[in-house]
């Protein structure tokens, strides 16, 4: 599902990643470990498009991405990549229901499918009774969650989950290390995740370390 050769990345004299190269399993969840400076981040961002790479290729579902300009990059983002962040990154004006229906809507689906289609994900994500709920109503937990079905919205190939538990109490990083799990099982998603939470980086299909710019 991910084919990623030789990715090298700079910022100014400082070489984050150094000829990095991966792949990764359609439906396998797969997480990225490594000190704090060792790329990972990084190295997630250039997967999903939002950071450009130095040298190198991502292919995601048989597409090269950086061939791509830069509207059909978008669209192919929107379309084929969920982002789960630390820090939810929820619009703090709408409510959980329509924060997970904004992809959709930008991605062309008509309103009325996009609500049907966001109403099923926060029931399968537990929050159906919170839809209307703006994020400072809501706890972390919950907040993250709406993130999760937020970047299921439009079925995409992969998540990409950065920190997905590191802002969270021990109940609720629980709950959302669960939850991905069933995420894969309902819906099939490959996962990638970057994660300093050890319990959830060893319940993943595989644990990929990463040192100084290369995995070990």
């Amino acid at each position: 599902m991910i084919k990623v050769s030789n990715i090298h990345k700079r910022f100014g004299d400082l070489e984050v990643l150094k000829g990095v190269s991966l792949e990764v399993g359609k439906g396998e969840i797969v997480s990225i470990v490594g000190a704090s400076g060792a790329g990972k981040t990084t190295l997630l961002q250039i997967i999903g498009t939002l950071l450009p790479a130095d040298g190198g290729e991502v292919e995601i579902a048989g597409t090269k991405l950086f061939g791509l300009n830069e509207k059909r990059t978008a669209e192919f983002r929107n379309r084929h990549i969920g982002f789960v962040f630390q820090f939810h990154n929820l619009l703090p004006e709408f409510s959980a229901l329509e924060n997970v229906m904004m992809p959709a809507l930008i991605g062309g689906t008509k309103r009325k499918e996009a609500k049907q289609r966001a109403i099923e994900l926060l029931e399968a994500v537990g929050l159906s009774e919170r839809a209307e709920h703006k994020p400072a109503q809501l706890s972390g937990g919950e907040q993250q969650r709406v993130a999760i079905a937020r970047a299921l919205i439009n079925r995409p190939s992969v998540v990409l989950a950065d920190e997905p538990t590191g802002n969270l109490d021990t109940h609720n990083r629980d709950e959302i290390q669960r939850l991905l799990f069933e995420v894969r099982e309902k819906f099939g998603q490959t996962i990638v995740m970057v994660t300093h939470d050890e319990r959830l980086a060893e319940m993943a299909d595989r644990k990929i370390v990463m040192s100084d710019g290369q995995i070990l």
